[in-house]
């Protein structure tokens, strides 16, 4: 049964997609070999196989040079720790000040990256190489397959499953900087047995309860 439009506002045509993820992505000048970082909401996995992602920058951008002359470029997913950090790497430009050094942040080596560092202490790197450069209007599609993958100690069980649930993980949502919250599902929960579905969301369950708990002692 059609719907009508009531209810809605329509507005002009804008990039109103949300949340979007927001990554602080990091590379180095090959020639000067400074280290810059800057912010980016507009990224996103294109390809399984190859690995790829997409990132849009403008090409005035600082780093945009610096990427396109390297080929290089580390993702690195923000967690609400470096969300005061995020902010300012995308409001301050690499040709005025050095990101790393103003912020104390430190560099580190990252597998398959030959001249991009990854950003230490973040929650995950993902070192990736320029496939290919796309105009597309007021920013360039850059289109980069993904060379190796770092995931933080802390975000693992001793049986090596992962959890990034865990690691405080930050978007973006019409300007605003988001902590992502409950988990309410996971891939193919609705078509799950209920058995499976009661043991898997345990540990989720569990993890709202204490928050639950801790909202009631304040």
């Amino acid at each position: 049964m059609k719907q009508t439009t009531e209810g809605y506002r329509r507005i002009e045509p804008t990039t109103l997609m949300a949340p979007l993820p927001v990554v602080m992505v990091s590379c180095r000048d090959p020639e000067s070999g400074r280290a810059n970082i800057v912010t980016a909401a507009w990224s996103g996995i294109v390809n399984t196989h190859p690995p790829m992602l997409s990132l849009s920058l403008k090409p005035e951008r600082y780093s945009y040079g610096i990427i396109r002359a390297s080929g290089e470029m580390v993702v690195n997913l923000v967690d609400r720790r470096h969300a005061r950090a995020c902010d300012f790497c995308g409001v301050r430009s690499g040709r005025d000040v050095d990101k790393f050094q103003t912020l104390g942040l430190e560099t580190v080596d990252v597998e398959g990256c030959s001249v991009a560092p990854g950003i230490a202490g973040m929650p995950v790197h993902l070192g990736c190489s320029v496939e290919e450069i796309r105009p597309l209007g007021s920013h360039d599609l850059i289109l980069a397959q993904i060379r190796s993958v770092s995931v933080r100690e802390d975000l693992f069980d001793g049986d090596g499953s992962m959890h990034l649930e865990r690691a405080g993980l930050i978007c973006y949502s019409h300007g605003l900087y988001q902590q992502v919250g409950d988990v309410l599902g996971f891939f193919g929960y609705s078509v799950a047995r209920p058995e499976v579905y009661r043991e898997r969301m345990q540990p989720f369950q569990g993890e709202r309860d204490r928050k639950a708990s801790g909202r009631g002692r304040k």
